[in-house]
């Protein structure tokens, strides 16, 4: 007798999504029933609104507070001045007064209680942005470069990438519903119980999906950590169409050889009009052949990994109703963002201001929140902009206007010209504690003393003008795009972190495990002896993560460690 295995169970996550396909939970009732916290099961559908429940965590030892973490959709990273007062308003009234900038163009509030959850997202929407598949199963945030570029080409990206986003949008009722109507979805109403989205059906994706469009020669999306990408191709000045990226992902788990981060594969090349069709594509072929019973395993980038590059791009071809051509010549120089005042094509002026960590506050030193608000209140024509580097853009401001701007930020301690060191300049974390349930170690309250210590060392050794790009996350989930950095430090355990060497300043190569535990007092005693090497050995112009790619990880083995 043949013996047919058993299907493997599916995550708890599909049974609930198969359950409530509106993924309405219960979160109307919880929201205005008093309590402090959600469900286990709304937990889990919160997200799709852009919701994490958390706790504080420094407070742990005398009292569980439940917190919660809001993040803005908000496509491109683009925010009108009044949208910006908006959120400056809730982040003072209903959050910890902070904004948080996130490495996906978006903000997140932090700190905000059970009673302000509805306050603040009837809020965002009335402003005309939303916090809807900001989070959750569903394709989040999608990005696309903000620097005014010196092509006209820059517009008609982001026009397509608006164009995406709406194609790609969960259909559910629920989210306005809840938060703009204040009524619960009843379980067992048909419109809840028997809902399909047309795109996502039943049950979404998998996991979690991420999409950017780049604009070469700038890769400040890092689009080869994307499980979609866009590659502007130009020519004359005019965007013709995109080479189009699938697979990249960075998060992973410490000891589970199963999860890695991953670059994106470039699949081919494809005209602009084909935008939408190739992107549905992508999204359902996640959706299709994405593992529903191991979330560690979900995301799209095992699917290329495991089924190969011409599987996934022949079922692309089929869906989207278009053959893929071969990729055009493209070339990224940079990931970074150029501080300062610059021109733009129109001759208005834009200028991007340095934000460390991504965390706006005023402090006793520079008030940047206060004075952001107050550019906000004066100069309404301007346009704020997000960047994948966790800093602010201010765009299309007219060269009468430069003058004024610079004078107020002065008033405010904020700088306007050698806003910040190049380490610091080229530093990135995610949050970690005290918010984050994930995090094992410090990162956002940890980095920027740490790269301080660096600084100290590079200048003992003679690189006190280097540039290096440095990266810290609390836990090996990759928030912060650890990966790619020429130095990261991922979180194990209070104090120690695993350092990772060898990433570019292009962002198309992953770095590599070069030790497993080190202990924070310890980091600058493990990387003297290769900054000291470096300077010594370094060929002419060789940045440290080439270096260290070429020489110290080649001595290692060159090995990826998961």
């Amino acid at each position: 007798m043949i013996e047919t295995a058993a299907p493997a169970k599916l995550t708890h996550n599909e049974v609930i999504k198969d359950a409530i396909p509106t993924l309405a939970g219960n979160i109307a009732a919880t929201v205005a029933s008093g309590t402090d916290q959600f469900s286990a099961d709304d937990q889990q559908f919160i997200k799709f609104h852009g919701i994490y429940q958390q706790d504080d965590r420094d407070a742990r030892k005398t009292q569980k507070k439940f917190i919660m973490m809001i993040r803005g959709r908000i496509p491109g990273g683009i925010m009108t001045p009044a949208q910006w007062i908006t959120f400056d308003d809730l982040a003072s009234t209903y959050g910890n007064n902070t904004l948080r900038i996130t490495t996906r163009q978006s903000i997140q509030f932090h700190g905000v209680v059970m009673s302000g959850l509805g306050p603040l997202i009837k809020k965002i929407n009335e402003a005309l942005l939303s916090t809807l598949a900001a989070c959750g199963d569903v394709n989040r945030n999608i990005t696309a470069s903000p620097t005014p570029a010196q092509i006209a080409a820059r517009a008609e990206m982001v026009a397509d990438c608006h164009r995406v986003v709406a194609a790609l949008a969960p259909q559910t009722k629920a989210y306005h519903s809840i938060w703009i109507d204040g009524v619960q979805l009843k379980i067992d109403e048909t419109e809840n119980k028997d809902f399909v989205d047309p795109l996502y059906g039943k049950t979404y994706l998998p996991r979690k999906f991420k999409t950017a469009f780049v604009l070469p020669p700038n890769n400040d999306m890092d689009v080869f950590t994307n499980d979609l990408g866009f590659i502007a191709i130009v020519e004359n000045g005019k965007l013709l169409g995109y080479n189009l990226t699938a697979g990249g992902g960075m998060g992973r788990s410490h000891g589970n050889e199963m999860t890695y981060p991953r670059l994106a594969d470039v699949l081919g090349y494809f005209p602009r009009e084909h935008v939408v069709e190739i992107a549905k594509a992508v999204l359902t072929v996640h959706r299709d052949f994405g593992d529903r019973t191991d979330r560690k395993h979900a995301r799209l980038k095992y699917v290329l990994q495991e089924r190969g590059v011409d599987f996934v791009r022949g079922e692309i071809e089929k869906r989207a109703g278009c053959k893929l051509e071969p990729a055009r010549p493209y070339k990224f120089t940079t990931s970074n963002d150029t501080y300062g005042w610059q021109h733009a094509l129109d001759g208005t002026h834009f200028l991007t201001l340095f934000v460390e960590t991504g965390r706006i506050k005023d402090t006793p030193d520079a008030r940047q929140k206060t004075a952001l608000r107050q550019v906000a209140e004066k100069f309404p024509a301007i346009e704020f902009r997000l960047t994948g580097n966790q800093n602010v853009l201010l765009a299309n401001i007219r060269p009468a206007d430069k003058t004024a701007i610079t004078a107020l930020l002065a008033e405010h301690g904020v700088r306007t010209e050698n806003q910040t060191t190049l380490l610091h300049g080229n530093s990135m974390a995610c949050p970690a504690l005290p918010t984050c349930g994930l995090a094992l170690a410090e990162s956002e309250r940890m980095l920027p003393g740490l790269v301080d210590r660096i600084e100290k060392l590079c200048a003992d050794l003679g690189l006190d003008r280097e540039e290096i790009i440095i990266r810290s996350t609390g836990c090996p989930n990759g928030c912060a795009r650890p990966y790619m950095a020429e130095i990261a430090f991922v979180g194990k355990a209070p104090g120690r972190y695993q350092l990772w060497l060898g990433g570019n300043a292009a962002g198309t190569r992953l770095n590599r495990l070069f030790k497993d535990v080190v202990k924070d007092p310890e980091i600058e005693a493990e990387l003297r002896p290769l900054l000291a090497r470096f300077a010594t050995e370094r060929t002419a112009g060789e940045r440290f993560g080439d270096w260290c790619y070429r020489v110290v990880l080649k001595e290692q083995g060159g090995v990826l460690v998961n």
